[in-house]
C-alpha cells in the first residue's frame, strides 16, 4: 500500500463515527432506496462485493433484501462499525487495488462513491479490473460514482467529512475503460440522481419526480449526479 492509500484510510478511521451523519436523512434514504432497487432489477439474487463498505449501510440494506454480502474496505475503523452493527455482512479489509479474493468469486461485485477517493488514474485502472476480476463469468460488475458533469459536487463535496480535498471526479469513459481492459463487456451506462442534499423532507416527492423527468431526458441527463455503469464479466 503505497503513501496516498495510507492517508485515505487514517482519514476514513478518523471520520468512521460521523461519517452516516455527513448527510440528511431522507436525501441518504431516498438513494438507498434508488440504489438497492436498481440492484434488485440487475440480480434478484446471489453473492454479492461491496468494494469501498465503509460502515456498511449499503451491505445491510442489501442483505435485508437477500442477498449474501461480503464488504471490502481499507479502514479499519470503518470495518468496525461495520461489525458492531451487522454481522450477516462478512468484513474483509483490503484495497481496491488487490482485492483478496479468488478469481470469479462473486455474482455482483460494486461498489458506490468509491472511485473518486481512490482517485489516482493508475490506481482507478487497476481496482476497476480487480473488480472485473474477482466476478464470476457472466456475473456483473456495477460502479456508481459520481459524475464530473455536475457542477454541485465541488459546493458539497467542501463540506462533507469523507472529502479532504484529495479527490478526484471520474470521467464515465475512465471506468468504461478500466472494466473493459479487466475482461469485462459493458452492458450500460446511465447517469441518474437529481437530488441534492438541500432539499427539505416535505420536497423530497417533488424533488424525486424531478429527477425522474431529469434522468430521462436527452442532454438533460448528462448533469445528473451520479455515472452508473454496469459491466458483464466475459
Amino acid at each position: 500500500m503505497n503513501q496516498t492509500e495510507q492517508d485515505v484510510e487514517a482519514h476514513f478511521d478518523d471520520i468512521a463515527g460521523e461519517y452516516d451523519e455527513s448527510l440528511p436523512p431522507h436525501v441518504v434514504e431516498h438513494y438507498l432506496a434508488k440504489r438497492i432497487a436498481f440492484v434488485r432489477e440487475l440480480m434478484p439474487a446471489g453473492s454479492i462485493l461491496d468494494v469501498g463498505c465503509g460502515t456498511g449501510v449499503v451491505a445491510s440494506r442489501l442483505a435485508d433484501a437477500g442477498y449474501e454480502m461480503t464488504g471490502v474496505d481499507p479502514s479499519a475503523g470503518m470495518l468496525e462499525h461495520l461489525r458492531n452493527t451487522d454481522d450477516r455482512v462478512t468484513a474483509v479489509q483490503g484495497s481496491a487495488t488487490e482485492l483478496p479474493f479468488e478469481d470469479g468469486k462473486f455474482d455482483l461485485t460494486m461498489c458506490v462513491a468509491v472511485m473518486h477517493h481512490i482517485a489516482q488514474p493508475e490506481l482507478v485502472h487497476e481496482s476497476l479490473k480487480e473488480m472485473a476480476r474477482v466476478t464470476k463469468p457472466g456475473g456483473l460488475v456495477l460502479v456508481w460514482d459520481h459524475n464530473p458533469r455536475n457542477p454541485y459536487w465541488k459546493n458539497l463535496m467542501a463540506r462533507v467529512p469523507q472529502d479532504d480535498g484529495s479527490e478526484r471526479l471520474i470521467p464515465e469513459a475512465e471506468v468504461v475503460t478500466g472494466l473493459v481492459d479487466g475482461g469485462a463487456v459493458i452492458v450500460s451506462t446511465r447517469q441518474l440522481g437529481f437530488v441534492p442534499d438541500f432539499v427539505p423532507p416535505r420536497l423530497l416527492g417533488l424533488n424525486s419526480r424531478v429527477e425522474r423527468v431529469v434522468e430521462g431526458t436527452p442532454g438533460l441527463n448528462r448533469l445528473c449526479a451520479h455515472n452508473v455503469v454496469v459491466a458483464r464479466r466475459r
